[in-house]
């Protein structure tokens, strides 16, 4: 048996608890072959099925409760600093968010099946305040199945491979090799796609400085104003409810659906709280294929805005310089509209 294969073998769960806890704690390391490693050699009985089972649950249980009560206590300061450790950022929160919104806790089942959404679910799971007694069952039951999926598909190529003895011996010789291809090959396409990404919104991002000046313009020339677009979710209203002056809350689901109310004729603006403004980022480009040319990301969002010192207002839902989505009634000005949401 080759040193590396003997090494992994004789120290198999301790190598799958402290693995498979490195990357649920963020680190964006793969934990996808080393459950298919695992779940090859217990064909061979090197490895019993059960103890790589309870050692993977361990490591979410241990690092899946951390981020619930870090969630908890501390809210959108650790979603931020798990996304900056993400290379799906595009994806991290705001679909953790619309997931949790529209299926509840049910969203843990399939969550670590997702690339993004792993280890962002238990901290917003702790931030919208569920019981951590029902956030544990359902977490626990979403790690056993994606734990379960790929230690019984190694299992199965195992048992396939065994069936041959020439392709068993090779395999055996080379098994190191092929599961740092494949951890290299899974970090190198995260990497890449996410390079890709960032080379394509680098030229649309906004300066809040360019925005600003915008703004300042519009209102010295009595000019129509940038069409300004908040599409944080509203957990992320939570730290701070108020947004730029003259901006329109509206999900990035509904811009996509509704793109009529985004107009042609004035520079239009999108921000939300994502590092490297993903989601803003994300969505301009979509539009721009849809035909809205003026359209940018705001670079640094929210956040980026906020630190800058420029000025942010309550958020009114009637705001003249907004546009209101099909079938939606705006309601007569009042004190207790400036921080409710548009119904969408």
């Amino acid at each position: 048996m080759p040193i590396a294969l003997a090494f992994f073998v004789h120290y198999a769960y301790l190598i799958l608890f402290l693995w498979v806890l490195v990357e649920q704690l963020g680190v964006p390391v793969p934990s996808i072959p080393v459950l298919l490693t695992a779940g090859t050699l217990s064909a061979t009985h090197r490895i019993n099925h059960s103890y790589a089972l309870l050692a993977v649950l361990a490591a979410c249980l241990l690092s899946d409760s951390m981020w619930f009560a870090l969630g908890r206590r501390y809210g959108n300061s650790v979603l931020r600093l798990l996304c900056r450790l993400s290379f799906e950022a595009s994806t991290c929160v705001s679909k953790t968010e619309g997931y949790f919104i529209r299926r509840g806790p049910a969203t843990l089942l399939f969550s670590k099946f997702v690339p993004g959404l792993s280890t962002v679910a238990p901290p917003i799971a702790g931030q919208i305040g569920m019981p951590y007694g029902r956030f544990l069952l359902w977490d626990m039951a979403g790690s056993f199945l994606w734990a379960e999926t790929f230690l019984l598909a190694g299992r199965f190529f195992g048992d396939l491979a065994q069936r041959s003895a020439s392709f068993f011996h090779w395999l055996g010789h080379f098994a190191f090799a092929i599961f740092v291809l494949m951890v290299m090959g899974l970090m190198a396409h995260r990497i890449l796609k996410q390079r890709k990404f960032l080379r394509q919104v680098r030229k649309l991002r906004l300066e809040p400085e360019e925005l600003k000046a915008m703004i300042d313009l519009a209102q010295q020339q009595g000019n129509t104003p940038p069409f300004i677009v908040d599409l944080r979710h509203p957990l992320d209203y939570l730290p701070d409810p108020r947004v730029l002056p003259g901006a329109l809350r509206v999900g990035p689901n509904e811009i996509r659906q509704h793109s009529e109310i985004i107009p042609r004729d004035r520079d239009v603006v999108l921000y939300c709280t994502c590092p490297s403004e993903e989601t803003s980022a994300k969505l301009a480009l979509q539009l721009h294929k849809m035909g809205v040319y003026r359209v940018r990301p705001l670079r640094g969002g929210f956040d980026g805005w906020k630190n800058a010192g420029y000025p942010l207002v309550d958020y009114i839902v009637d705001t003249p310089t907004t546009a209101v989505l099909p079938g939606q009634i705006a309601p007569a000005p009042s004190s207790e509209s400036k921080t409710a949401l548009p119904v969408l």
